[in-house]
């Protein structure tokens, strides 16, 4: 009892609305209301699919880097996740819908179909997306991700209820440290570290409404993934697909890496440096690798296909610093809901 009568008391105490960056995009379709970045003006559509716990701002520094190939990219927040409304169940199908719906908003369909990016858990969301809506899908990438099953004991999210759930989850994001050390062990040394602005690029998304019953939801039932029949169905579909990894990601060894890449029907994964979080780590040789999954006018798609054992070269730069300024660059100051 004296439990739970603290647990309310704190909440109570740290209740109010919880903060937004200013100049926020939204697209509404299909039931969702969804959250959106923007890179370039031209040139083949990207879609950049966030994986758990992350956001469009997730892909400040891959974004920009598309769109210098020649590419009009996007990211988007997931349901549950991030600024788009909050719309249960927070399954693949689900998100993956949300994926379609945004880009038949968008007017990615077609002739003007994207290439899909799904980044960690995100990479089950695109390969759903790509089997439900294939008239929408140029091309699947899978970075950092393998669209398998990955649950803990179902019965903790029975234990994460409130007031406790939400109790946890304050006490946690506002822990700076915490943020810190989990990015850092997560992208490596190559990152930029976190300012103030930038541990708030990662705290403030998931102190929006709907990420306590998200976290409820993933515990219960584990991270989105693919079936075996959507799998065999991804890889039978006649569109080029492709698996990205970090070289020494923690989470997606390289005989994963390649075991995934043969189910999808990929050629051998693309190896860059990184851990887990290449697209801030690497940029660069992500876009590369993006940018070979489709021929240029003339070009044998043959040439273009990464073959075994590529690892392609980055240039070390000092690491920066990220704040907010640098991932909200694209916005649009006038674009809030």
């Amino acid at each position: 009892m004296t439990c739970t009568i603290a647990s309310f008391s704190y909440n109570l105490a740290t209740d109010g609305p919880a903060p937004r960056p200013a100049g926020l995009r939204f697209v509404t379709a299909g039931g969702f209301t969804t959250r959106y970045l923007s890179w370039g003006t031209s040139g083949t559509p990207v879609l950049l699919v966030p994986g758990a716990f992350e956001t469009a701002d997730t892909f400040y520094k891959l974004g920009p880097a598309l769109a210098a190939g020649h590419h009009r990219v996007y990211a988007i927040d997931l349901t549950g996740t991030g600024y788009s409304a909050p719309s249960p169940p927070y399954s693949a199908d689900h998100i993956a819908s949300q994926v379609a719906a945004f880009l038949t908003a968008m007017r990615l369909t077609g002739p003007n179909a994207a290439i899909l990016v799904g980044h960690s858990a995100g990479a089950a969301d695109v390969g759903v997306a790509a089997v439900q809506a294939p008239d929408a899908v140029r091309a699947v990438v899978f970075l950092d991700g393998d669209a398998t099953p990955l649950s803990g004991p179902g019965f903790l999210g029975n234990l994460l209820i409130n007031p406790y759930r939400t109790t946890i989850l304050r006490l946690a994001l506002r822990q700076d440290a915490l943020i810190k050390g989990v990015y850092t062990s997560m992208c490596g040394p190559a990152c930029p570290s976190l300012d103030e602005a930038g541990v708030n690029t990662w705290r403030w998304p998931l102190e929006q409404p709907g990420f306590s019953g998200e976290i409820a939801y993933t515990a219960t039932h584990g991270i989105t993934s693919m079936t075996h029949a959507e799998f065999a169905a991804l890889a039978a579909a006649p569109i080029p697909k492709l698996v990205i990894v970090g070289q020494d990601d923690p989470q997606m060894p390289r005989a994963d890496a390649a075991a995934t890449a043969r189910a999808i029907g990929a050629p051998p994964p693309v190896l860059v440096p990184g851990r887990h979080l290449t697209m801030i780590a690497s940029p660069g040789p992500v876009a590369a690798a993006i940018n070979r999954l489709l021929p240029s006018p003339g070009s044998p798609s043959s040439l273009l296909w990464p073959r075994q054992g590529d690892l392609l070269a980055v240039t070390p730069s000092a690491p920066r610093t990220f704040s907010r300024a640098s991932a909200s660059a694209s916005r649009d100051p006038d674009g809030a809901l």
